[in-house]
């Protein structure tokens, strides 16, 4: 414990450190007491600490802030790839059904070579049902990604039932055929008196029929090529 007679002592020492800050000239620091020259050097210290953290931590804090918002974020990726990668044996034997059911349908779909006995089976089923074919027209085939498509004008005519039963052979060949823009009028007949009336027994429809290829390697190459051209293109 301070006695007595150190408590004069103290305050003898602060009177004098508070001494040397009176009269300080500002413009000769260099001549300042200790006492006031190692307060303005913690005083430096200190503005030097705020103006460091401004202008160089300040910015990293930042940085530091905008990866911590990250964070949520690729946990949420993370627990959703963990998910996928537990169930990776079911979606494996989802993609091996996924192939085979792509595999069934291009079986349905002619090659090449076969277009021609295919478009004699449609106009076979025609004559087949009793049906008069009063056009039969392929027209250009259109070339698409993975496939060709056959498109085929159609006029037939025949009784109601005949035209139904010609539909459903179509739909029931052992390849792809679709019918589009199917239109049905009654045939006009004359009577004695030369007039245009209607046949109600006979009906036409006019329709286009749709039949669908896979392509050949060589096709499916110049399909390639053409995106890859169309691709640069593009980019140019």
């Amino acid at each position: 414990m301070l006695t007595g007679a150190d408590k004069p002592g103290i305050s003898q020492y602060l009177e004098g450190v508070a001494a040397q800050f009176q009269g300080l000239n500002p413009k000769e620091p260099g001549q300042w007491p200790p006492a006031p020259k190692f307060a303005a050097c913690i005083v430096a210290g200190v503005v030097a600490l705020i103006f460091g953290w401004f202008l160089l931590l300040a910015s990293q804090y930042e940085l530091l802030s905008a990866e911590a918002t990250k964070e949520p974020i690729l946990k949420n990726e993370f627990v959703a790839k963990l998910s996928q990668a537990a169930s990776l044996s079911d979606l494996r034997k989802q993609k091996s059904q996924v192939e085979e059911y792509v595999q069934q349908l291009e079986k349905q779909l002619p090659g090449k070579a076969e277009m021609d006995s295919l478009l004699s089976d449609i106009n076979q089923a025609g004559l087949g049902r009793g049906l008069q074919i009063d056009l039969f027209k392929p027209g250009p085939v259109v070339v698409k990604d993975y496939y060709a498509e056959q498109p085929i004008e159609l006029k037939v005519t025949g009784r109601y039932h005949d035209l139904g039963a010609f539909a459903s052979d179509m739909a029931n060949l052992s390849r792809i055929v679709t019918l589009h823009d199917i239109q049905v009028s009654q045939v006009a007949t004359k009577d004695g008196s030369g007039r245009a009336v209607g046949n109600p027994g006979v009906l036409t429809m006019a329709a286009v029929a749709r039949t669908y290829r896979y392509l050949d390697a060589s096709e499916v190459e110049e399909q390639k090529r053409l995106v890859r051209e169309s691709l640069a293109g593009k980019k140019k």
